[in-house]
């Protein structure tokens, strides 16, 4: 099978951010998207950003156009808000994103009308219908087909530093879970989820997918759900490993830091350098350390096994990377993950609020819907430093 790899800019970048749909008084999910897409119908044709539905009802995806720096895409994602409160707002709906809603029940959330949708339900049945899970996917431009397959085996090494970030669903259907990021173990139940096979070179990609496609367990690329994948039709690597940020300021510094490298990880292969690997066991590993304990997590850095705490590697990591970060435009951006290490991740702070209102996760969502609406957008942030 031959799979051709679509012209993008280099290191461009598109953001996609699941945004939940729920009752303003008491939190809970409501089943609202489509009555939603349809009150915004062509309102915002001609626009650089698009919002679309998802696999529930209870959700809407808003969707950034091709930006040459993060400041571009996030700022479409910023107006594609804006789009969706004028409609939600006099409905009384409230937004929020986390990876997971604290107490939502998926026996009480509607599947989207679509085709793909009752099929992928029909495959993986209690599985999928559990799949109450918002995530962010980062697009990053590659400019040779050659180099897509050895970047992201490189990323998996970073992978876990992304998803201890963005960590924010240690609940689970009103339950604690004692994870941050419960998602991204729910998520990799599906079929064709989780994390990439090692594959070596593109030939090797377009081999596993027509055995795939041969076998009828996918249709095509699209439905690749690893957790970094290529995106062929974009001509982008798509970074899947994420769980749904709270804030804006959030979605910037992990859209700047996918950004950065693989801006820096292109850049090396351009000097014809090896880029750094993990063994398979080790990424696996990885993963589950990340999910479990979040900021939190020693990581396996090394092929020799050397471990570190998430928080020092990233920061050796930004030590070399800043630089690359200041030529993409990117580099306040970037600084908010700093914020995220000396603040807390989302996990960490539903967790504090759901403390303090002894277990109360009324109170957690109510948190969610201030941070989501009232938390400082990424122009305040960079305004404020």
């Amino acid at each position: 099978m031959t799979v051709p790899f679509a012209t993008s800019p280099r290191s461009s970048v598109g953001l996609e951010w699941e945004i939940m749909l729920a009752d303003g008084a008491s939190g809970d999910l409501v089943p609202r998207g489509p009555e939603v897409l349809d009150a915004i119908g062509d309102q915002v044709a001609g626009e650089r950003f698009s919002i679309t539905g998802e696999l529930l009802t209870n959700t809407v995806e808003v969707t950034s156009g091709v930006g040459g720096t993060v400041e571009a895409a996030v700022d479409d994602i910023a107006d594609a808000i804006a789009a969706v409160r004028e409609v939600t707002d006099p409905r009384g709906i409230e937004l929020l994103c986390a990876g997971s809603h604290p107490f939502a029940q998926w026996f009480d959330q509607q599947v989207t009308d679509k085709t793909r949708y009752h099929t992928l339900i029909e495959r993986t049945q209690w599985w999928g219908r559990n799949m109450m899970i918002w995530g962010i996917h980062v697009h990053v431009g590659v400019d040779d087909v050659t180099k897509v397959m050895p970047i992201i085996r490189a990323l998996t090494v970073y992978l876990p530093h992304l998803q201890a970030l963005s960590a924010s669903s240690p609940f689970w259907a009103g339950e604690r879970t004692g994870y941050a990021s419960n998602r991204s173990l729910v998520f990799q139940q599906l079929p064709t989820a989780g994390l990439p096979w090692p594959l070596t070179d593109w030939a090797a990609y377009e081999a596993y997918l027509d055995d795939m496609v041969r076998t009828g367990v996918m249709e095509d690329a699209s439905e690749v759900r690893w957790d970094v994948r290529p995106a062929p039709k974009w001509g982008t690597i798509e970074i899947r490993a994420c769980d749904g940020m709270s804030t804006l300021p959030e979605l910037s510094a992990v859209a700047a830091f996918a950004q950065v490298l693989v801006e820096w990880f292109s850049r090396r292969l351009d000097a014809g350098d090896d880029l750094v690997e993990l063994q398979p066991w080790f990424v696996r590993e990885n993963k589950w350390r990340a999910a479990r304990y979040g900021m939190d997590a020693e990581l396996i850095v090394g092929s020799d096994g050397r471990e570190l705490l998430v928080s020092d590697h990233l920061a050796e990591t930004l030590a070399e990377i800043r630089d690359i970060a200041d030529e993409l435009k990117c580099g306040e951006e970037l600084a908010g993950l700093d914020t995220i290490v000396a603040q807390g991740a989302s996990y960490q702070r539903q967790l504090a609020i759901a403390d303090a209102a002894d277990g109360d996760l009324r109170a957690v969502v109510q948190h969610l819907i201030r941070e989501f609406r009232n938390g400082p957008s990424r122009r305040d942030v960079l305004q404020d430093r």
